[in-house]
């Protein structure tokens, strides 16, 4: 791995390791999320000028009105999601800058993306083949429709926020699987869906801050 992906300075692997210590001081607990988020390169995925900040928890801009999200909600609807079990198959909606969409693919072993901005899609797509993460499936496209082509998922994460949960997502959750989604529009929470059958359970966790769902595609 080149220098850029390994990290110098203040992305050096003492960063992270901070990193990681705070993120257990809030309460992440799960150590194979731990340990992906130690060894998945943050600061290349944001601008080179904001790259002394990429191990601090807290969100950066990545441009066309989005975010990178802070550390630790990343690793929180990745420890929700894969709590249970490991999904094999996972939806995510809003690649944004592939941060995310690396962290679960390092976990998952089939990952299924969904942008709406192009130029985001695009620039995630060369970082995660960079990462040797070309497997992942990324599809320039309103999230909101989900991948019905692609669906069932036994997981499905959506890193934007919507006052309710898409019922087209709903439909494309299989059998045992779990949605994970920050629900709400001004004040706005991490739930947790899961399906048995018929039966949906739904449950409403930690208070989060993330940008709104928007439909059609750039």
């Amino acid at each position: 791995m080149d220098t850029e992906l390994r990290g110098i300075g203040m992305t050096s692997a003492r960063t992270r390791e901070r990193l990681i210590n705070r993120l257990r001081d809030v309460g992440i607990a799960d150590e194979r999320v731990l340990e992906v988020i130690r060894t998945t390169p943050r600061h290349y995925f944001i601008d080179e000028a904001l790259a002394h900040q990429a191990y601090d928890d807290t969100a950066l801009p990545i441009g066309h009105g989005q975010t990178i999200s802070q550390p630790w909600v990343v690793a929180r609807m990745t420890e929700l999601l894969i709590a249970e079990r490991v999904p094999d198959k996972v939806l995510e909606i809003g690649t944004g800058c592939g941060y995310q969409t690396a962290v679960l693919a390092a976990l998952c072993p089939q990952v299924y993306s969904v942008e709406r901005i192009r130029p985001l899609q695009d620039q995630a797509r060369q970082r995660l083949i960079s990462l040797g993460l070309a497997r992942v499936q990324l599809k320039h496209a309103d999230g909101g429709f989900g991948w019905k082509a692609a669906a069932p998922f036994d997981g499905i994460l959506v890193a934007c926020a919507r006052p309710e949960i898409p019922r087209e997502l709903l439909d494309q959750l299989a059998d045992g699987g779990r949605l994970v989604m920050p629900v709400g529009d001004r004040t706005q929470h991490l739930t947790v869906v899961d399906r048995q059958g018929d039966e949906i359970r739904t449950r409403q966790l930690d208070a989060v801050r993330f940008v709104p769902f928007q439909r059609g595609v750039q």
